[in-house]
Parts: structure tokens; C-alpha cells; sequence
């Protein structure tokens, strides 16, 4: 007899299972990407959404239908980092507006949840483009409608939506030139079988890691069951710990009976035997108690005994004095008169932080390429920035939804997000931005004038393949422009200037330039010196970017 349905508890299990299937592939699926940069990151992105959501599912004890929904929903699409994780959370929504109202997950509940998935992921993106997880997500939603009518057998439908998954998958270099080119599948699609394939696995009856390690609530904050730090009742007043030099006869019987006797005087009991030593770890009212019995077997040594109630104590009065700064801090903070606009800016390299703060950036976000930035982390943004209209810079294409879903649940500030792809793009948009004129008039403005850069960023390849009838060795240096390579070459110097070249036209009268950390100063300024040769219509700038994985970043206006 087939599963039928799936209840809650399954549900959570089957999502948790999805999440490491995930996780297990997640180089892999970094491997995948198109273009082969050192910081390929579909895997990352994604593995970090689902656990974001992970980490709620796995902490609640006794699921329901909504309570699971409410989890996925709410922890992917804060933690969603990236277009591709941005895209998973928006699945997840979608899947979980369907399956809220359930009382079991059915094959038609299961189908109706698929299509509503892709239903709000594909209104989520602009411009959706074939052959990408969305393409992916659509074929399995078209299929497990088609097969409502054949099965109500659980496990068969769910084989069959993933086998045509993996198929569509499969065609998806079919669809973009650029992953045939590169010998690739898309790294979105694959990265949504693999939480599909974890989550059947476990439906199946497979034994699979379910183990995600949930985040402790912040100490005086009411929890689940409404209780506080100040509520929690010390049992057991000491912690007991010592270890026991082995002098008589110790077996495994022995070692049962002396974890019975420390169950009967206490809790939270550990004992570790190794060779002629045994580690004892035990909360007890009466220390001497386990103490005494140890002693029967040998002489003790690395003795600790702390009082539980008065340091629980001491953390209270500590905690109270830190909430006490905080609220303190937060009236101050309301207090200050709060500015018509303000930026943020995405950003990575001290360098690139100092030229942002001196244009105006109000608050800064580490990421970038290495470490797109979560939905979070422009929501904390957004919260501390005490601006009415408040603008934000990603500066690179895979953050631009993260900050758009950001800005969508955001209902106390007006938030417009300037789409800038790259930080030359970001530097430009701030420059541009005219206080007197409305929020609109200069988000066109800011919009318009940075179109109008051209970028190239300059790093290394990872791995050998083809791009734009390119080949490309694992080594090679590349130059990466607005819309595809640039150059390719042995050494960087060569490589950057043989850039600037395909960037700068007649017409172009500024070139900036931004070394990242893992350039010298003086190789710098000896570039900055040969294209002031080449171009000398043009005038050269030179600055410290300070960022990671990239040599260069070049700015042509």
C-alpha cells in the first residue's frame, strides 16, 4: 500500500532532509556556474536560504501544517541571498501559502502547492529567463498536475515529478547558448533537485541527516512555551566536573552502574571513558555525593565545582544592565531627528568602504561577489538607517532581488533600490544623487547616470572552459565586462590593459581604476602610469579598493 498523505511531522522531516541534500551538494552546484570565477556561489546562496528556514523548522517540537508554513515562508525569505536563493524563498512562499490551510499533504494538496510555487516565483523576477531554476520549477509544477489524475500514491507521484525534473533540467543548455558553451546545466535547477531528491529520500523511508543546528533564543526573551530567562528553575544546583585516574578494576559494567548512581543524585551527565582516565561531567545538589563514588575507583584530579543559581544570578543582573543599555540606546537613537534620505551600499574592501562613506553612504553591507548579503542583512540596514526615503546600492546583479524583497516588507520608510550591477555603477549613482529634487526624479537620475559606466573586473579562472567562442585555462587571467569577457590573458598587467582597451572609446574622457588587496601599490601605479600612455585623452584615476578575489576593478565614463 502507497503513502497516501503526508502529515506535519513527515512534512517537517521531508523539508529538513531537502535542506541537507542541499547543503551535501553545494560545491558541486558552486562548480556549475557559467562563468569560472573563484567565488562561484548558486550553492552557497541557496544552501544558505533553505537552512535559514531549516533552522525555524527544526526548532519547532510539534509541528502543524501552519506553523511549518509560517517557518519556511518567514526563514527563507530573510535568509534568501542571491537571485538564485531569492528565487528558492519565492518557491518556498508559494508552496507554503498552499499547504497553510491543509490538514495532511495529499498528491492534488502536493500539485496545487507545486504550480502556486512557480506561479509567485516567476511574478517575483522582471524579466524571467528560460532555461534557469525557474524553467525547472515550471516543468515539475506541469507534470505533478498532469499526474493528479493518474496517482494518489505519494511516493510514485513524487518519483515522477522528479524524474521529469531532471530532465528539463537536462535541456536547459538547450535553452541558453551560454551553459552549452560552458558544458553546464543551470546551477539554480540543480540546486532545487537536490532539495527535491533530499526530501523523497526521506519520504522513501531512507535513513538521511536530518540534524540543523538551531539558533539558542537570546537570553530575556520570551520563547515558545512563554518562558524567560528569569523563569527557568535551577534543579540541580552545582556543576560537577573532575576526571577520575583509573586505579581499580573499571569495565563497561561498572561504568553502567556509576551512570545510574549519577542519574539518582543529579541530570546533564556525561561520562567519557578513555583508556586510564574517565572524564565526569554532572549537575548535582550534592557534589560530594559523586565525588565520594568516583573515589571508589580511582584518585581524582582537574576537580571544578561552579554554583549554578549564583551565576544564573550574576547573568540576570548582567543581562537586565545590557537590556537596560539597549533600550536606553534605542530611545537615543529615536530621538535623533530623523533625515529626509539616506544610502546604503552594498561593499567589499576598506578601501571601497572609505570612498562610500565619503560620498555619502550611511551604512555600509560586507558582501559583494565572495558573499551576497541576505534579505536580513538589508532589513537590519534598512532599521538603522533613520532616514524617510532611504536608497540602496547592491552593486552587483545577484543582490539586486534580495533587495527588492527587502524593500517589499518594509512599511515604515520609503525604500528604492538603485538596480547597480557593479560598485563602479554604485560610486556613480550616489555622485549623482541631487537633494532639492523628489525621491523619483533622482532615482532616474541616479538610474540614467550610471548606465552610462562601462566595468571590467579582473581575476582568475578556476577551471578550463569556453565562453563567447573563448577558451579559457585554469590559471588564465580574465577580464570580465558589462556583458561577457573582455580579455584573457597570462599576466594581469596585460590582461587589465588589453580591457581597457575593448572599454575606452573617443569619446570616454574618465578611467577609474580600484586595486584589490592582493595587489602591491607600485604594480598599480605602474599600470595606472601605461594607461595614461594609451589613453591619453582620457584622464586616469587610481584608488585603493582593498576587495577580495578581483585585481582590478575598471570604471569608464
Amino acid at each position: 500500500m502507497g503513502m497516501k498523505y503526508i502529515d506535519a511531522k513527515m512534512l517537517q522531516k521531508a523539508f529538513l532532509a531537502g535542506a541537507k541534500g542541499l547543503e551535501a551538494k553545494k560545491e558541486w552546484i558552486n562548480e556549475l556556474n557559467v562563468f569560472p570565477v573563484p567565488d562561484g556561489d548558486t550553492g552557497t546562496n541557496m544552501t544558505m536560504t533553505i537552512m535559514a528556514a531549516a533552522k525555524e523548522v527544526a526548532a519547532i517540537e510539534n509541528p502543524t501544517m501552519e506553523s511549518l508554513a509560517k517557518a519556511i515562508s518567514s526563514g527563507s525569505l530573510r535568509g534568501a541571498r542571491g537571485n538564485s536563493g531569492v528565487i528558492l524563498s519565492q518557491l518556498f512562499r508559494g508552496f507554503t501559502k498552499e499547504i497553510a490551510a491543509a490538514n495532511q499533504v495529499t498528491a492534488t494538496v502536493l500539485a496545487n502547492s507545486f504550480v502556486r510555487a512557480t506561479e509567485t516565483a516567476y511574478k517575483a523576477v522582471m524579466k524571467p529567463k528560460e532555461g534557469t531554476i525557474l524553467t525547472v520549477a515550471r516543468g515539475m509544477a506541469e507534470k505533478a498536475a498532469e499526474l493528479v489524475t493518474e496517482t494518489e500514491d505519494i511516493l510514485e507521484f513524487c518519483q515522477k515529478v522528479i524524474e521529469h525534473g531532471d530532465y528539463v533540467l537536462s535541456q536547459t543548455p538547450e535553452m541558453l547558448p551560454v551553459l552549452k558553451q560552458a558544458g553546464v546545466v543551470d546551477s539554480g535547477g540543480q540546486g532545487l533537485m537536490q532539495v527535491m531528491k533530499g526530501a523523497f529520500d526521506c519520504l522513501s523511508g531512507k535513513e538521511v541527516d536530518l540534524s540543523v543546528e538551531v539558533e539558542k533564543r537570546p537570553v530575556d526573551t520570551v520563547g515558545a512555551s512563554g518562558t524567560t530567562t528569569a523563569d527557568i528553575d535551577i534543579r540541580f544546583g552545582y556543576c560537577t566536573e573532575f576526571i577520575i585516574n583509573l586505579e581499580n578494576h573499571y569495565d563497561d559494567k561498572k561504568e553502567h552502574d556509576f551512570k545510574g548512581y549519577l542519574e539518582s543524585i543529579g541530570d546533564s551527565i556525561v561520562v567519557v571513558s578513555d583508556d586510564d582516565v574517565v572524564k565526569v561531567h554532572v549537575h548535582t545538589n550534592d557534589p560530594g555525593l559523586a565525588i565520594q563514588k568516583a573515589l571508589t575507583y580511582g584518585s581524582l584530579s582537574r576537580m571544578k565545582i561552579d554554583n549554578m543559581r549564583e551565576e544564573h544570578q550574576e547573568k540576570l543582573i548582567k543581562e537586565s544592565e545590557k537590556l537596560a543599555a539597549q533600550q536606553k540606546a534605542e530611545s537615543e537613537k529615536k530621538a535623533e531627528q530623523r533625515k529626509h534620505y539616506g544610502f546604503i551600499s552594498v561593499s567589499a574592501g576598506e578601501g571601497l568602504d572609505e570612498i562610500f562613506r565619503g560620498i555619502g553612504a550611511d551604512y555600509l553591507i560586507q558582501g559583494g561577489q565572495t558573499m551576497n548579503p541576505s534579505t536580513e542583512d538589508m532589513l537590519n540596514a534598512i532599521e538603522k538607517v533613520n532616514a524617510d526615503t532611504i536608497y540602496i546600492l547592491p552593486n552587483n546583479k545577484n543582490i539586486i532581488l534580495a533587495a527588492e524583497q527587502a524593500k517589499s516588507l518594509v512599511e515604515d520608510k520609503k525604500v528604492i533600490v538603485i538596480p547597480s550591477k557593479t560598485i563602479p555603477q554604485g560610486i556613480t549613482a550616489i555622485i549623482n544623487f541631487a537633494p532639492d529634487l523628489s525621491p523619483e526624479d533622482n532615482e532616474k537620475i541616479m538610474t540614467e547616470e550610471m548606465s552610462r559606466v562601462k566595468t571590467g573586473q579582473v581575476t582568475y579562472a578556476v577551471r578550463n572552459t569556453m565562453i563567447d567562442d573563448t577558451t579559457i585555462r585554469e590559471g588564465d587571467i580574465m577580464a570580465l565586462g558589462d556583458s561577457g569577457i573582455l580579455a584573457v590573458g597570462k599576466e594581469i598587467e596585460s590582461t587589465v590593459l588589453e580591457a581597457m582597451e575593448a572599454m575606452v572609446e573617443e569619446e570616454s574622457e574618465l578611467v577609474t581604476v580600484y586595486y584589490g588587496k592582493d595587489v602591491k601599490e607600485e604594480d598599480a601605479k605602474e599600470l595606472k602610469g601605461k594607461a595614461e600612455e594609451l589613453f591619453s585623452h582620457c584622464e586616469v584615476e587610481l584608488h585603493a579598493g582593498g576587495q577580495p578575489i578581483y585585481y582590478y576593478l575598471i570604471s569608464v565614463e
